[in-house]
Formats: C-alpha cells, sequence, structure tokens
C-alpha cells in the first residue's frame, strides 16, 4: 500500500510517499481502507523535531504522520466488539490512549491507504456527514470542546470569545460554544468575516481593524486559539471570575513557547481573580461520542478549506503551516478530490 514516510527531521519535503506494508490489526485493534485523513499543526510539528523527547532526538522512531482519520473498517482484531467490516467510521490513530502527556499524539499514520487503530478511539461516521468532514474532526473536536466544557466551564448565557474563530479547533468552537447557549463572538481576518458568521457567531471582529484587547466588551470565557495576545492583555477583556483557556501558541517556538505559556498562566492565577490555562486535549471516546452526536443533529459541521491527494500531503502540510486555513485541511484517498 501507498503511505507518506519521513525518516530524518524537517520541512514538508522529507515526506516521501513509499509503498509500505499493509498493517494487520492487533486483537483490539480495527484496520480501516482510509477514505479521508485531515492535516493538524501537530503533524508539522512532529515532522520538523518538535517532540524530539518523545520521537527520538536524532532521527524520528516513529515515521508516519496522521491522527484524523475517517474511513470503512477493512478488518477487526479477535477482541473488537463495536464494529464490524464494512462500517464506516472516524477517529484518531494513535498508538497509544492511554498513554500519558505528549505519548498519546504519537501517529500510527493515517496519511496512508490503510491503517490501524485502537477500537476506543473510533465511532460510527454520522450519516449525514461525509467522510471528509468525519476526518476533519478528531483532534480539533478534541481541543475545542475540553476546553470550552472542562476547562473553560461553559454555561449557557455566558458571553464567549473565540480567538482564531476561523481555523480547525475555532470553527468547531464556535460552534461547539452556539450549541451550549453561549453568546459567541469570534475573532478572525477580513476575509472570513461572513463565514464565521454563517456557522453561528453572534458578533464577529475581524482583527485587522479592532483590537479586541483593547475594546470595552468583557467576556466571561476565552478560547484563545492563536496565542498572539499576551496573557495581561487578555486578562483585561476577562469578566473578574472569567476564564481564558489557551490552546495554541504562534510564538514559533515549539514546545517551549507551550511551556512559557503554562508556566506563566500558573503564575499569573495565583494573584487574580481570573482563571488562565492551558492544556494538551485527551483522545476520549466519550468526547468522540458527543461530537458525533452534535454532527448528526445538524448543530456542527466541520469546515474544510481545501483537500488533497495523498501524492500531495508535502503541499498540504505545507499550506497549513503558513497559517491562513479556513478550516481544515483534508487528504482526501479518492481520484477524484478538488483542490
Amino acid at each position: 500500500m501507498k503511505a507518506a514516510v519521513y525518516s530524518r527531521y524537517g520541512p514538508p519535503d522529507v515526506l516521501q510517499i513509499k509503498d509500505v506494508e499493509k498493517p494487520v490489526p492487533k486483537d483490539n485493534e480495527v484496520l480501516i481502507r482510509v477514505r479521508a485523513a485531515s492535516v493538524n499543526p501537530l503533524d508539522e510539528g512532529l515532522l520538523k523535531g518538535g517532540g524530539r523527547l518523545v520521537t527520538g532526538l536524532l532521527k524520528p522512531k516513529a515515521t508516519r504522520l496522521g491522527v484524523d482519520v475517517a474511513g470503512q473498517v477493512e478488518a477487526v482484531g479477535r477482541d473488537v466488539t463495536q464494529f464490524r467490516p464494512g462500517d464506516d467510521v472516524f477517529g484518531a490513530c494513535i498508538s497509544d490512549p492511554q498513554a500519558s502527556a505528549l505519548r498519546v499524539w504519537i501517529p500510527r499514520g493515517a496519511f496512508a491507504q490503510y491503517v490501524c487503530a485502537h477500537q476506543s478511539a473510533l465511532v460510527m461516521k454520522p450519516d449525514n456527514a461525509t467522510f471528509e468532514q468525519a476526518a476533519s474532526a478528531p483532534v480539533a473536536a478534541f481541543t475545542a470542546l475540553q476546553g470550552l466544557r472542562d476547562k473553560g466551564r461553559i454555561q449557557p448565557g455566558q458571553k464567549v470569545l473565540i480567538n482564531g474563530a476561523a481555523g480547525g479547533v475555532g470553527t468547531l468552537a464556535v460552534q461547539i460554544a452556539k450549541s451550549f447557549g453561549a453568546e459567541v463572538n469570534g475573532v478572525c481576518s477580513t476575509r472570513n468575516v461572513e463565514m464565521v458568521r454563517s456557522i453561528g457567531a453572534n458578533h464577529v471582529i475581524d482583527y485587522t481593524r479592532e483590537d479586541f484587547t483593547k475594546g470595552g466588551q468583557r467576556y466571561d470565557l476565552i478560547l484563545d486559539c492563536i496565542g498572539n495576545h499576551s496573557l495581561s492583555a487578555c486578562r483585561r477583556v476577562l469578566n473578574p471570575r472569567g476564564i481564558c483557556v489557551m490552546v495554541g501558541e504562534r510564538s514559533g517556538r515549539g514546545m517551549i513557547g507551550i511551556l512559557a505559556r503554562l508556566i506563566a498562566a500558573l503564575v499569573l492565577s495565583w494573584f487574580v481573580t481570573q482563571k488562565m490555562v492551558t492544556f494538551l486535549a485527551r483522545p476520549i471516546k466519550e468526547d468522540l461520542t458527543v461530537m458525533r452526536e452534535l454532527m448528526a443533529a445538524g448543530k456542527v459541521t466541520p469546515v474544510i478549506d481545501r483537500c488533497y491527494s495523498l501524492s500531495e500531503v508535502r503541499e498540504a502540510i505545507r499550506y497549513l503551516g503558513e497559517g491562513h486555513a479556513r478550516g481544515k485541511v483534508v487528504i482526501v484517498l479518492e481520484s477524484n478530490h478538488k483542490t
């Protein structure tokens, strides 16, 4: 079968499409014929060596990329009871759903014709969602849902701001926050204003014209998917008991930048009434089920910017890395895709 493989860290050009052996599912795993897989910042970060402490200091131990997947079950391990061949599923292709910290997000390699996934990291695809839409959901949905519900403690009627509302996490966060009954404010660029409004935002702030941290509005909850403002600037527009949840970091410092914001958030929270929180999402099956139900009910529809073929995976990762993708970037394992 064909798969995207890399043997050294570097830019997207180090990825190659190679013939590799078709995987065989373990007892608790499902073999999936991949129909679609989406690209995440995680993929670019691992490719560049941003996770060397868990992926290998000098060269990668795991040589495949791609976590988000949607496709059809080809075969199941002997202990699998939830799925059978022919089922349409989506979820996360990771080595160990119970692993700690960053290790949990080591990919099994969804950028391939076939991939194995643990049954606890998969759910059935909603009938009203395409494979491309389903593949767009898992990592972004875990991040948005856990950030809003678990860390942000979102409540109906709250005034919520999503910074980076046009991105992969942001577009889902807008819709998820709306489903919780919040008043949703989205921050995005001029070209995305109408799109963010169309997916449910009550108010949209064009960051090219207005800095939300200098406005007169106050928010109960901020989900910051960008990390382009200081913690003190975000705190200025939080209500006295407000919560700022940070899920993005664009300093270019990788894990160092994320850890720096984590430490700063912990220190600041000791001295102010607001809470500043950063976290790493976990692949929880119940949360994937929540996302499935929201999609099936028509309350959440993933936004897709561009689709690429498997042979174009380098271009897909490069495009996402430019930071201007509207929603998700998807790899389609079909010949009749549109770019």
